[in-house]
């Protein structure tokens, strides 16, 4: 299984989110062609409700701990559903890769 559908999967059955989108945004680093080494991982669930940003990041973080010990980056997007309806339609693009040179 990839890493992508076993972050997506985990996240699924111990958060039950509303809206999950995990996005592999290898292709966008330094990394050969097929990497699996940079997610973006936004989330919405209920758990989240009267919890800190850290306290949201260490939850998805210890659900996906297996699979972030195999990848370099990962950009946690984290909301209660009351925060997804006003943030919604905002762009939560990863910053251009700052990396070594580009594999080709």
């Amino acid at each position: 299984m990839s890493i992508l559908n076993s972050i997506e999967e985990k996240i699924k059955s111990n958060l039950h989110p509303t809206h999950l989108k995990v996005e592999n945004e290898s292709h966008l680093h330094s990394v050969p062609k097929g990497s699996e080494t940079h997610f973006k991982i936004e989330v919405v669930t209920l758990h989240f409700e009267k919890k800190k940003l850290l306290e949201r990041h260490r939850m998805v973080n210890g659900v996906i701990a297996d699979e972030i010990s195999k990848i370099r980056a990962c950009a946690l997007h984290t909301f209660t559903p009351a925060e997804w309806e006003i943030r919604k339609n905002e762009d939560f693009n990863s910053p251009n890769c700052a990396g070594g040179s580009k594999i080709k």
